[in-house]
């Protein structure tokens, strides 16, 4: 900070007077807080007296200061407190004395808000100095309880409690007794204060006069603050009645600390409870000591204190919920290690307190309102939160052996457990189960046999809950799931033969249900885990299933009807399959289905029946509709076809039917009978399901096919089920009783399950916007719950297809009346908006009707429950009515107009759930029905807010505003805002809580909704909020009593940050233009992140991380950041959750400067908070992100953090090491070793944790193995680098290969998969690595041992198909990767391959390594994976020579598999019918389809790579492969292989796979999308060889397929694909040629061009064009490297050339220009920068090989020749005067290419002198020029010199012309070669000179040799300089270059050395006596003379 920024100004009074005095005022607050903290302590106290007096001034606020408001005291407090932990505190004293001064005044007394500011400073001071003021304590306990007794507004009150017990905190110990009882009495009075916010201020004083661990704790004290506590719940709002349980919980948990009694003491007090419980007593504290250290009361004697109060007949429903309140209180007050240590304590508690409770039990609903708030507990905040996997493990043994295992009772004595506790039991065992996800060893032990045995419990809801149960049981552990299954069946099948007995037990028709319910649940894993099951079990089920139908018939009613619900059963959870298995038998299913639900006859409405009968043919139906409804769900839409659609919605209509027939035949049936209901669902609740059935089925089947005379009946039946009079089902007198007495008083309050036919239909998703923890959400909810749901109220939903998360429940369908109600208003919602204008007109009228009927009034409470169905029904209308013609008839004014009377007086209902649907109805209407009925709606609703003074109907309709700008949205809203803007903003300065706060919601809305056209009102608004923010009245705790006490539950600042929030994103970047408003909005967002309430702090965290977005700079990061750390670590989860939300976001910002903020402690908390509960999202993407950008800096730190973790066992893994070690324990060793497990718990960590961990790994080795960073990944060149190694990826090899050999024997599927994938990652990444020390080896090879145990564990007993099939892939890669290539030295790893490949050869079930035996989907699978294995090992071996021995000895097994593995992938892609029996994996055929969608993943994942290796053996000519493509096993001996008339047996199997992938692909797809292209291309190359495809093209259709699609890729494709498509083109070209010679010259000229062997010609012509003239003729520019466009170039002129060769000689020289012409356009190029010709002259060489003594009778060679020649030496010339890069290029490549004819023409071909001369004359000058060129010349030189010497007599002419320019620039170079260093392009021409000249030296006869010396040696010399030490390169050269002339020719160099000038020739013989000398010296041995003679 600048010094000026910290400097302390003073407060200017006269800014006070103005109108935005209290900004002014607030904002000099915040700015003095923060200089307060930053200034330097001399300056601060310089300025600190002024500055007290400022503060104190500000709250006495004398005109014309601004009242204190909530803003200005708590800044004014803040600034103090500052100012004294910097400055002087001598003054402390006098400020508190002035505020007390302000509070004792009477006489007049000061201003209420000063008061309030001056109680709320004292507290703040007394709280944070209070021990260096203690005598100010007996003033401040006096004033504050007597402000607290006076008649002052509620707030100041709560305030001086507050103060008091800021003041306790710090300075306690100066309270004297007496004072210390007053204050207690006082406080206990506060608790039934008539204001809420002065009980909870009560509780805080009360926690802290009853310190916990002060030892004087009596049972009376605990008790009687219980009871007043639980006296208070009553009326307590949800904040209160959280301050409440906090008390009782910290009374409670207080009497647990142990306390020394005096053992006279305790016979004395005489407390009974302890005596009896003495053992109980002394096992809990094993610590007991002489003098007896134990607490005042045990767990259990706490616990009771509770339940007695919660059983208490008078106690009222909100008082018992009070009760669990504290429950969760007490529980997270004592701490997961108590929860964890008496697990069973409070679960016995529960269940033998509570649940067995004769008052809990006495009704439906209050059984299941009892078990929800249980569930509660010990679900969501026990066992999500509490209890660490090691007591997760611990819970689910202690749940089985005390509930599951103890039924049926065998022994004697033995009671069977209550079927309540049975139910709660098994609930919350199948939590656990999916919580850990994987069940260890022991827990499977303890679970397996009681769920089986528990499905023949009496009891529905037991049976029901078991199957649950046992379903999340075989989800978690797949390997139990067919020995479970089979179990089932045989049980069910020995119940069903035993039902016609009539020796059979009584309950056997029960035990019967519930196999078949556990059945169903069974069958529905089936989809999710569908490679551990054998199909042929689904098919035995249906098969009984319809047997049973058949059979049903002939028994009696009862017996009957348990068969056909069982048959149903198994059929509705057999759809869950899905389409595959279903399509077989849904002809016979439909007729089933037709046969139960005939038309109805005139017969039925005949009376006359029993009720047994009707009962009987109601519940045929029940079940049958289920079985449909099922089909629907999982079938639809591939089976549900219009004729289906139309078949079942006759059938459902027919149901209806018979149902209203039902309906009306009630009355005259005997009422007895009706109501003598049987265990179960009664007679009424079967007809509820069946209609709430045939809703369900008619939503889901659509309604095309459903006439309209069906629509307008349902439409009739629905209305009246939900909306009129009649659709009530209980007593009408009760009803009316009630209505008359003023009995009945919300709807919501009702307890029967059924509150007169309510939806349970959620109207708003969003439960988030109190930002309350949702455990007291869920207790809270409650109290308002009328109808509880649960998963007995319908078995289908055991067999519904659902996601299984960890945090899932099982899902909890409502009561059948209610679900009917349910089903009635979905339908409605869908059919409403499919009517016509006057159909819906009617409808619209009949339900307004119904709903308004005077019939009504006789029953309140059904007229209710009318009201709030029909007002949902038509939200949820309108939400579906999105299409263009719903929208124009629910718009249309005869539909919209009565729908809005009737809303608008919902509106202003009293009732919130109303009050939001009603607003939404509004809205979404006014979106629908038009700009009129818009500004009707609008002045309708200022009209209302005018007139109407009821606060709820003024909330009602500022709701309405913001529903209408919200879905109207903001411009056909906009000429509305400034009304709606004003009229928002006058409710919120209303001081209802109610108006402000839904007001205050709504202008949210409004905000977001008018966005950028919101920007003037901006200024306004944050005035507006900032004066609510000071407003008294819109105090949390402010305001007259009865709003007080409102307000607790309608949070205002929430509200408030949240359009701060909305503001801040309409600003958006401009936040950083308005100083003002930027500091003003920061200034707010810090005070409300600073408020107590988490829900404020919350939102407020929402508004920093939007600040953040559009202004960062003016953000402080660093605080932020500790202030997110502190919110991790605290138990307020809310806070948790909001900052890792805003963690994320830094971390994405930034994750290198949050690393330097938090460093590695930041992501180890994360980590430690994933461990500890991880039910909290979003910590996982924080840490990903922030690995993902930082993890390439120091890769080892992250290693580290993943390593610690690893390192930890984790609980199943101890547990199932435990049982193995020492059998089980009993019950005694089992509790204690819980005991223990939570000190010793930090060792052990969640497995889904540790899953984590190995995918950080796994993202570490893949993000820095694609960085490119090679330091990495090679020690060798990091150290050459000087880069330390500890960091590096490298360094940690070893202990990445042990941290996946730990995950490799984990218990848990995943960690084992993660584990391989770590392991194949470092496989891959590594496998090229050297060893650091021994260069020769790779680093790899030391680790193979490692390597191969880590892979071992993969064929263990209990390894499951997905590891199998991972492992044989892993060992793939090693062999394949070339860390070992001796295959005698691959040991284990090559034994499991092959092992693997010798199963697959046979057709039956595979069994790998001691693995179980598989089934057949499992068996497919892993074959599947190995013959890919291979396959890959066959693809790898083109690059690693070894492996083609290790896949050698398997060729003739993998050949024929190879094949019939993409044969069976082509069968399954084309849904064949009838696959063939000797398939691979030989599939009963009935089930291959079912097969067919499980296996398809794996197939496409495979068949690539499969190809890829037939390829690659059909290019090595295997004859296995051969044999195997004919579908023979060994290869014929007989030679039928070059031509065959009719195509291999699989040639159209491999061809179409091949050809549909082509034809198929993207042209901008990914990198495998291409591979698969070039794979698809390469196997085309081959099988369009003859002895594969026989003459399949001579057929021209097929032939033209392939053309057209080579055409279209020669367009698309990018180069790295169309090499290999040029490539197919030959070899397809050479296939047809074969079999076709008369192509030759006799065929007449026109039709040899559009002959085949032509359009292949053309797609190579075509591609070659586009990649040579580039992009600019508008073709499509690929990003190919220019390496793979110098290939496709080269390859595609040689597949031009090959194909060109198959034609006469004329057309081949026709085709030769062609070529040439295109090789032309690439030495013509100008345009590109990359150098194409130069490397791709080989293909003009090849364009221009032609042999010698052809004869060229048109001379069509010798002119193309020509041509060419000049070409280049034209675009030689075109280059004149012209410089840079581009130009070099083009002259380079022409140079070459010029030279290159001139090499490689044949002699007989004659070429003009005066080219060869122009030719010598450029390669002369560009020598001479010197530059860039003259290397490229001297290489051209030498070239064609070299050339001559061969006796090409054109050539001799070459060195005539090419001499003089040799020497000239050789003579250049030595007048300049005095510099140090020549470079090296110099050094290099001289080279090649000189090799130019030694040619022609050689090259000439004796005789002439001397006058060549005589040209050479002269320039020679001329580089020497013997006087130079050491001798320059040049001169080094040149010795060198003259010896070897001295060497060859000796007589020559004589005779020249003679005729030298004497200066030269001294020169030469000292350089050459250097040279020699110095060579003897260093090297006497090798005599430098002979190896020059040796020349």
């Amino acid at each position: 900070m600048a010094a000026g920024d910290t400097a302390i100004e003073l407060l200017d009074e006269s800014q006070l007077s103005g109108d935005n005095g209290e900004i002014y005022l607030f904002q000099w607050l915040s700015s003095t807080e923060r200089k307060v903290k930053r200034a330097d302590v001399d300056h601060l106290k310089a300025c600190q007296a002024d500055l007290e007096a400022s503060l104190v001034k500000v709250v006495t606020a004398p005109e014309p200061y601004p009242l204190p408001g909530r803003p200005i005291r708590r800044l004014v407090a803040s600034c103090l407190k500052a100012l004294y932990m910097r400055g002087e505190t001598k003054s402390l004293f006098d400020t508190i004395q002035a505020f007390l001064k302000i509070l004792s005044e009477t006489k007049p007394p000061a201003k209420e808000s000063s008061r309030i500011a001056a109680m709320y400073c004292t507290g703040e001071l007394m709280g944070t100095f209070g021990s260096q003021v203690m005598s100010q304590m007996a003033e401040v306990s006096a004033i504050t309880i007597k402000i607290y007794r006076s008649s002052s507004p509620v707030i100041l009150r709560a305030y001086a409690l507050y103060a008091l017990a800021k003041a306790l905190d710090k300075a306690k110990r100066a309270v004297t007794d007496s004072v210390a009882k007053d204050i207690i009495k006082h406080s206990k009075n506060a608790l039934g204060d008539k204001a809420l916010p002065v009980q909870r201020a009560a509780c805080e004083v009360l926690i802290l006069m009853y310190p916990t661990g002060d030892g004087t704790r009596s049972v009376a004290d605990v008790e009687n603050i219980l009871n007043l506590c639980l006296k208070s719940m009553e009326g307590a709002d949800q904040l209160t009645r959280k301050s409440l349980a906090k008390l009782a919980a910290h009374m409670l948990a207080s009497t647990q600390v142990d306390r020394v009694v005096p053992v006279t003491d305790t016979a004395k007090k005489g407390k009974k409870p302890q005596n009896q419980e003495e053992d109980e007593d002394i096992t809990t504290t094993p610590h007991v000591t002489a003098e007896e250290s134990k607490p005042i009361m045990t767990p259990s004697e706490m616990l009771l204190q509770l339940s007695a109060h919660f059983n208490k007949p008078q106690s009222s429903r909100r008082t018992r919920i009070g009760v669990f309140d504290i429950y969760a209180a007490l529980l997270t007050h004592l701490g997961s290690g108590f929860v964890e240590s008496n697990y069973a304590l409070i679960v016995t508690h529960f269940m033998n307190e509570i649940v067995t409770n004769p008052r809990n039990c006495g009704s439906r609903y209050e059984v299941l309102f009892v078990r929800s708030l249980i569930e509660v507990i010990l679900r969501d905040l026990v066992g999500v939160r509490m209890l660490g996997e090691q007591a997760q493990i611990a819970a689910i043994q202690e749940l089985s052996n005390t509930y599951l295992k103890r039924w049926p009772a065998l022994m004697p004595g033995q009671s069977a457990p209550n079927p309540l506790c049975l139910v709660i039991a098994l609930r919350e065992v199948s939590g656990l189960l999916q919580q850990l996800g994987n069940a260890p060893g022991p827990v499977q032990d303890a679970l397996a046999d009681p769920l089986v045995n528990l499905l023949a419990h009496p009891s529905h809801s037991v049976r029901i809950n078991t199957a649950w149960a046992l379903r999340c049981f075989c989800y978690s552990t797949p390997l139990r799931l067919p020995k479970v299954l089979l179990t089932v069946v045989e049980k069910l099948q020995r119940d069903v033969s035993s039902l016609t007995t009539p020796a059979a037990p009584s309950d056997i028709h029960l035990r019967a249900l519930g196999h078949a319910y556990g059945l169903a649940a069974l069958l529905a894993v089936i989809p999710d885990r569908p490679l551990y099951v054998s199909y042929d079990i689904s098919a035995k089920v249906f098969d009984m299933a319809v047997q049973m139908l058949k059979r049903a018939g002939e028994h009696d009613v009862k017996v009957a009807r348990i068969e056909i619900e069982i048959a149903w059963t198994c059929i509705a959870s057999l759809m869950t399959l899905g389409p595959n298995f279903v399509r077989p038998h849904l002809p016979q299913l439909l007729v089933l289905w037709r046969n139960a639900l005939p038309k109805p006859t005139t017969k039925d409405g005949s009376s006359g029946r029993s009720v047994a009968e009707w009962e009987f043919l109601l519940h045929v139906r029940e079940s049958t509709v289920g079985a449909i409804h099922c089909f629907l769900k999982h079938n639809s839409p591939s089976l549900v076809t219009a004729d289906v659609t139309r078949r079942i919605s006759s059938m459902l209509s027919n149901g209806l039917a018979f149902a209203n027939t039902y309906i009306t035949t009630r009355p005259t049936l005997n009422q007895e009978d009706l109501l003598a209901e049987s265990q179960g669902l009664g007679i009424d609740g079967r007809e509820a399901l069946l209609r709430s059935r045939i809703f369900q089925c008619f939503s889901l089947v659509g309604f095309s096919g459903v006439t309209e005379s069906v629509q307008s009946s349902l439409l009739q039946s629905v209305i009246t089920l939900f909306a009129s009079p009649d659709g009530y089902t209980g007593s009408s007198v009760q009803a009316a009783i009630a209505s008359s007495s003023g009995a009945f008083t919300s709807i919501w309050q009702s307890v029967d399950g059924y509150a007169y036919g309510l939806n349970n239909l959620q109207i708003d998703d969003d439960a988030e916007w109190t930002n309350k923890d949702p455990i007291d959400t869920a207790i809270d909810d409650m109290s308002q719950k009328p109808i509880i749901t649960a998963l007995e109220h319908d078995p289908l939903y055991l067999c519904q297809a659902v996601v299984a998360e960890p945090t899932r429940r099982a899902p909890e369908p409502a009561p059948a009346a209610t679900a009917a109600v349910d089903a009635s208003i979905h339908l409605f919602a869908q059919l409403l908006p499919i009517q016509d204008v006057a159909q819906t007109t009617r409808v619209v009228t009949q339900l307004l009707n119904s709903v308004g009927s005077p019939k009504l009034d006789k029953n309140t409470g059904r007229k209710a429950a009318a009201l709030v169905n029909t007002t949902f029904a038509i939200v949820f209308a309108l939400r579906q009515g999105t299409s263009h013609n719903a929208r124009q008839v629910l718009g249309n004014s005869q539909v919209a107009t009565p729908l809005a009377t009737f809303l608008k007086d919902v509106l202003v209902d009293g009732d919130a759930a109303l009050r939001k649907a009603s607003s939404e109805a509004i809205g979404r209407l006014a979106s629908v029905a038009g700009t009129n009925f818009l500004t009707s709606q609008v002045k309708m609703l200022v009209d209302q807010v005018v007139n109407n003074r009821d606060p709820h109907g003024r909330a009602g309709c500022a709701l309405a505003f913001g529903a209408i700008h919200a879905y109207v949205g903001g411009l056909a809203a906009g000429p509305l805002l400034k009304t709606t803007v004003h009229v928002l903003m006058s409710l919120i300065n209303d001081p209802h809580p109610v108006v402000h706060f839904w007001a205050l919601s709504a202008l949210a809305r409004v905000i977001d909704a008018a966005s950028l056209a919101y920007a003037p009102f901006v200024s306004s608004t944050l005035g507006l909020l900032f004066k609510v923010y000071m407003m008294e009245s819109h105090e949390p705790d402010g305001g007259s009593l009865n709003h007080a006490n409102i307000s607790g539950d309608l949070p205002a600042y929430q509200v408030v940050c949240r359009n701060i929030d909305a503001v801040i994103t309409v600003l958006g970047p401009d936040i950083q233009e308005s100083t003002r408003t930027r500091t003003l909005v920061l200034d707010l967002v810090h005070q409300f992140i600073d408020e107590e309430d988490d829900g404020i702090c919350v939102e407020a965290i929402k508004c920093i991380q939007h600040f953040l977005m559009f202004a960062p700079d003016h953000v402080n990061i660093p605080e932020l950041v500790t202030r997110f750390r502190g919110y991790l670590a605290s138990s307020r989860r809310p806070l948790k959750l909001a900052s890792i939300n805003a963690l994320y976001q830094l971390v994405q910002r930034d994750a290198l400067s949050m690393s330097k903020l938090g460093g590695d402690r930041l992501v180890e908390e994360l980590f430690a908070m994933l461990d500890d509960d991880s039910s909290v999202d979003g910590v996982r993407n924080v840490i990903a992100s922030w690995l993902q950008q930082t993890v390439i800096y120091n890769p080892s730190a992250w290693i580290d953090l993943c390593q610690r973790i690893m390192s930890r066992t984790t609980a199943s893994q101890q547990a199932a090491d435990a049982a193995a070690k020492r059998g089980d324990l009993d019950d005694e060793g089992q509790s204690l070793s819980v005991g223990s497990s939570s000190n010793a718990s930090r060792q052990t960590s969640r497995w889904r944790t540790q899953l984590f961990a190995l995918q950080c790994l796994h993202n570490i080795c893949t993000v820095v193995g694609r960085s490119g960073r090679r330091e990495h990944l090679d020690i060798a060149f990091a150290r050459s680098q000087g880069i330390p190694l500890s960091g590096l990826l490298v360094s940690r090899v070893p202990d990445l290969i042990k941290i996946a050999f730990t995950a490799s024997a984990a218990h848990v599927t995943e960690i084992r998969l993660e584990g391989l994938a770590v392991l194949t990652d470092v496989i891959e990444i590594f496998a090229k690595v050297p060893d650091p020390d021994y260069e020769e080896n790779l680093l790899l090879e030391q680790h193979q041992a490692p390597i191969t145990a880590a892979l071992t564990p993969a064929f263990s007993s209990d390894s499951t198909p997905e590891i199998l099939a991972a492992a044989i892939e892993t060992c793939a890669i090693f062999v394949g990767s070339g860390v070992v290539k001796d295959v005698g030295r691959m040991g284990r790893i090559l034994k499991l391959l092959t092992s693997a490949l010798e199963q697959s050869k046979g057709s039956g079930m595979l069994t790998l390594g001691d693995a179980a035996e598989l089934s057949p989907n499992a068996s497919v699978m892993l074959r599947i994976a190995t013959l890919s294995a291979w396959a890959e090992l066959e693809v790898a071996s083109g690059q690693q020579v070894y492996l083609v021995e290790v896949v050698k000895p398997y060729r003739a097994t993998l050949a024929p598999l190879w094949v019939s593995s993409l044969r069976d992938y082509a069968s399954i892609r084309v849904d064949a019918e009838s696959l063939d029996e000797t398939a691979a994996g030989a599939l009963d055929t009935s089930y291959s389809s079912l097969g067919r969608e499980v296996l398809l993943p794996f197939y496409v994942k495979a068949w690539p790579v499969i190809l890829h290796a037939v390829a690659i053996a059909m290019q090595r000519d295997d004859p296995n492969l051969l044999a195997a493509m004919d579908g023979q096993d060994t290869p014929t001996t007989t030679g039928s292989s070059g031509s065959r008339d009719e195509p291999t047996v699989f040639f159209w199997v491999v061809f179409g796979l091949a050809y549909e992938a082509l034809a198929t692909s993207a042209p901008d797809a990914d990198q495998d999308a291409q591979r698969t292209s070039i794979i698809s291309l390469q196997a085309l190359k081959h099988l369009v060889r003859r002895k594969y495809c026989g003459k399949v093209f001579k057929d021209p259709p097929i032939f033209e397929e392939l053309l057209n699609l080579f055409y279209r890729m020669s367009l698309t494709e990018p180069s790295g694909v169309q090499i290999h498509l040029v490539e197919a083109i030959a070899s397809l070209a050479e296939s047809i040629k074969s079999g076709d010679l008369t192509n030759g010259e006799s065929s007449s000229s026109d039709s040899a061009l559009s002959s085949p062997l032509v359009h292949c010609l053309r797609i190579c012509a075509y591609i070659l064009r586009r990649v040579i003239t580039g992009p600019q003729n508008g073709t499509v520019h690929d990003g190919a490297s220019p390496a793979e466009k110098v290939k496709l170039i080269i390859a595609a002129f040689e597949a031009f050339s090959a194909v060109a060769a198959f034609f006469g000689p004329s057309k081949r020289e026709d085709f030769r220009a062609i070529a040439i012409t295109l090789y032309c356009d690439l030495l013509k190029d100008e345009v590109s920068e990359l150098d194409l010709a130069g490397p791709t002259l080989q293909a003009l060489k090849v364009l221009l090989d032609r042999p010698a003594n052809l004869p060229d009778p048109d001379s069509k060679y010798g002119r193309i020749v020509h041509g060419l020649l000049s070409a280049c030496l034209l675009n030689i010339d075109a280059m004149s005067g012209r410089e840079g890069p581009m130009c070099n290029k083009k002259i380079k490549s022409n140079l070459l290419a010029a030279v290159l004819v001139l090499t490689v023409i044949p002699t007989t071909v004659p070429v003009g002198r005066p080219v060869i001369e122009h030719c010598c004359f450029i390669i002369s000058q560009k020598l001479v020029d010197g530059g860039e060129l003259s290397l490229t010349a001297a290489h051209c030189a030498k070239t064609l010199i070299m050339a001559s010497t061969t006796g090409n007599p054109l050539l001799k002419q070459c060195t005539r012309h090419l001499l003089p320019g040799l020497v000239e620039c050789l003579a250049k170079v030595a007048a300049l070669s005095d510099d140090d260093k020549p470079s090296e392009h110099v050094l290099a021409t001289v080279g090649e000179i000189n090799k130019a000249l030694s040619a022609l030296f050689l090259a000439l006869s004796e005789d002439i040799r001397p006058r060549a010396l005589g040209v050479i040696m002269p320039v020679q010399i001329l580089f020497l300089n013997p006087t130079r030490q050491p001798p320059t390169a040049l001169h080094t050269q040149s010795v060198t270059q003259l010896l070897s002339l001295a060497a060859a020719s000796p007589a020559a160099f004589k005779d020249a050395t003679a005729r030298l000038e004497p200066s030269a020739k001294e020169t030469l013989e000292t350089s050459v006596r250097q040279t020699l000398g110095s060579k003897a010296q260093t090297a006497e041995p090798a005599k430098p003379q002979i190896s020059l003679r040796s020349f």
